[in-house]
């Protein structure tokens, strides 16, 4: 019977992009898709720096880039046509190393996973595959063929959440919106180069620039509306007449969804894990669905791939759930919010993130929540934010030496004492503004876990024997 290291079930973007983390780190990987045949039509058009940053520790990006655009910002507009919010995303670099915010196509990203997936001959892809059962046991999972770990990235309606035995607990935000994609027959300059969203109580609607020649509307609609004659092309049609003419643009795909917040009681059970839409469900206003999914990604597989490469180890994943749980919901809550101002609710406060213009507008700042408790010591103040993408002096990203294990980076102080690591270091003067980093974060030493989320850091010289003490333990038992 065939053994894998992990089954991943499921292959969009979650599914693929956790695949790839664990195919770097050399394990084995069984992926079994649902679908009988590559999905071409479009559905997520969003991703953030975070996000890229994780597509470039995987290896996609250099030719990934090319099908995206970067993405201005969003802004809110009333019924009259007044801009009543601004959400820029500055042309500026983040501290990820990339910018803000990116428009793309999904199919485009799915190719370039699956590409990269077939450069290793580890992983196995099976189309036309739905699970049916699972049977956890004390050390393995047993299935028709046998794995150390399995992890649900199958959606919504979640074959693997239900094995899990747990329940999504509903947010309070549903609604039912029409999506309409289109590819313009020629460019159509007047139309935005930025997201807008129409808050207008009788007719809520959001336009999104897309790649390319891609434009995307979404509208809401009533519950007791008749759904045949709404996706019907003379409604459509005439719901677009303000912006185009049916001779300016084809339509690519039409659906109803219905946008929901929810959250799942549980992440695990066992060896079994669920990840992305799985997990959680978000409305689109801030277009933070499938991001949500790839930072589990990000977070479970380290995790996983420490269990396998010494033991397992319930505390390390039980953290999975504690540190991914109110970070999502917390963008979930915004996005609610968001939601709510689109439909004019005029009392709705998105985030506290938001300035008063000279103008008389409002601005609001992208939010950036911490991880919550989990791994490291939560008085530590450091713990559990992202650490920046930096060079080292040689011109090589940073980000190369953790992207498979943790790593410790230290002031020149505590060079003689770094010895004691079992694990790679990093000393100060060997990367460009890590001095200065060091001092910002009052730390002596930092360890950076492969997920670019900060473990624990260290404030003194003195504690550092201690510190380094427990790093070993962790790391090895």
């Amino acid at each position: 019977m065939k053994e894998y290291d992990v089954i991943i079930v499921g292959l969009g973007p979650t599914g693929g992009t956790l695949a790839n983390l664990f195919a770097l780190n050399g394990f084995s990987v069984l992926i079994l898709e649902r679908e009988k045949s590559f999905y071409p039509l479009p559905r997520a058009v969003h991703f953030d720096d975070e996000v890229m940053r994780v597509f470039e520790t995987i290896g996609i990006t250099n030719d990934f880039l090319k099908y995206t655009i970067i993405n201005k910002g969003t802004k809110f507009v009333n019924s009259k046509g007044k801009i009543i919010l601004d959400w820029p995303r500055p042309r500026k670099i983040t501290i990820n190393g990339w910018y803000p915010s990116y428009r793309f196509n999904q199919p485009d990203l799915e190719r370039q996973l699956r590409k990269k997936l077939k450069k290793y001959k580890k992983v196995k892809i099976l189309q036309n595959s739905e699970v049916v059962k699972i049977k956890n046991t004390k050390d393995k999972i047993l299935y028709e063929i046998k794995s150390k770990y399995v992890v649900g990235c199958d959606g919504a309606n979640s074959i693997i959440r239900k094995e899990i035995k747990t329940k999504m607990d509903n947010l309070g935000f549903t609604q039912k919106w029409v999506v309409v994609d289109l590819i313009l027959r020629k460019n159509k300059k007047n139309l935005p180069d930025r997201t807008i969203q129409y808050s207008n109580p009788k007719q809520p609607a959001t336009y999104c620039r897309n790649v390319g020649k891609r434009r995307r509307w979404e509208f809401a609609i009533k519950n007791n509306q008749n759904e045949n004659k709404i996706l019907s092309e003379t409604y459509i049609w005439n719901f677009l007449k303000p912006w185009l003419k049916k001779s300016e643009a084809y339509i690519e795909r039409k659906a109803i969804y219905t946008f929901k917040s929810a959250i799942s009681r549980k992440w695990s059970r066992g060896r079994t894990f669920v990840a992305g839409d799985a997990a959680h469900l978000m409305p689109p206003f801030m277009g933070q669905g499938m991001c949500a999914g790839v930072r589990d990604a990000s977070n479970l597989a380290w995790k996983i791939a420490k269990c396998l490469q010494n033991k397992h180890d319930k505390k390390i994943l039980d953290s999975y759930q504690s540190e991914r749980f109110s970070n999502v919901k917390e963008y979930i809550e915004t996005t609610m919010r968001m939601g709510e101002f689109v439909n004019a609710i005029e009392s709705t406060q998105i985030t506290d993130n938001i300035s008063l213009n000279q103008d008389g507008t409002k601005s609001m700042q992208s939010i950036k929540p911490k991880l919550g408790p989990g791994l490291g010591q939560n008085k530590d103040n450091n713990r559990g934010i992202i650490f920046p993408q930096l060079k080292m002096k040689n011109g090589k990203s940073l980000d190369d030496k953790f992207s498979k294990n943790l790593l410790i980076i230290i002031t020149s102080e505590l060079k003689n004492k770094s010895k004691f690591s079992k694990f790679p270091i990093i000393i100060e003067n060997e990367v460009v503004g890590l001095s200065k980093l060091l001092k910002n974060y009052k730390s002596k030493a930092i360890i950076l876990r492969p997920d670019r989320f900060i473990l624990q850091s260290c404030n003194s010289i003195q504690n550092f024997d201690k510190f380094l003490k427990k790093l070993n333990n962790f790391l090895t038992k």
